[in-house]
């Protein structure tokens, strides 16, 4: 067995490459700058270990430790968010310009806004979204149905007319 240099080499040559389009991955899944990097960081640290296996292509391992990371954490702490005690109008959200991207796909459950990032952002497949996710290609379909319609709810200037609207994210 060979001493690993190679692969060491090759890791931080993708780390190196890929770290920022992962992180920006993160950020939309979850929407802090801080968590993003932890989420990647955690992913990189379980990457090391299976870098013989993933190596050749680790970005869908890569992008699917970090969607589950990032689930099983909003599970874990769901119970400790903060309940507001009255929602504020429909129209009041639905009029607000200055409510963004990032803040409607913050609003998103955490499966929607992994539907979202992968397919728009990552411009994967419905396939590749679903091997991603471990679920149906028909899940993905009505995921993305369902987030689509809510973050119309939440933008409406999202899209005009045909044409979607151009924002960017950034952490």
């Amino acid at each position: 067995m060979g001493s690993g240099k190679p692969d060491q080499e090759r890791f931080e040559q993708y780390v190196a490459a890929r770290r920022g389009a992962l992180v920006r991955t993160a950020y939309l899944l979850c929407g802090d700058a801080h968590l993003a990097e932890d989420l990647v960081q955690s992913a990189l640290v379980k990457a090391v270990g299976h870098w013989r296996r993933i190596g050749d292509n680790p970005e869908p391992w890569l992008r699917k430790v970090i969607v589950n990371d990032h689930i099983s954490r909003w599970r874990r702490h769901k119970g400790r968010e903060v309940l507001v005690d009255q929602v504020p109008e429909r129209t009041a959200l639905a009029g607000a310009r200055d409510l963004d991207l990032a803040t409607a796909l913050a609003m998103l459950a955490p499966r929607q806004r992994a539907v979202i990032v992968l397919r728009y952002y990552e411009d994967l497949t419905e396939q590749e979204t679903a091997r991603v996710l471990g679920v149906a290609v028909g899940t993905v379909k009505s995921q993305n149905r369902d987030a689509l319609a809510r973050l119309r709810a939440l933008v409406p200037d999202l899209i005009d007319g045909d044409e979607p609207a151009t924002r960017t994210v950034s952490p």
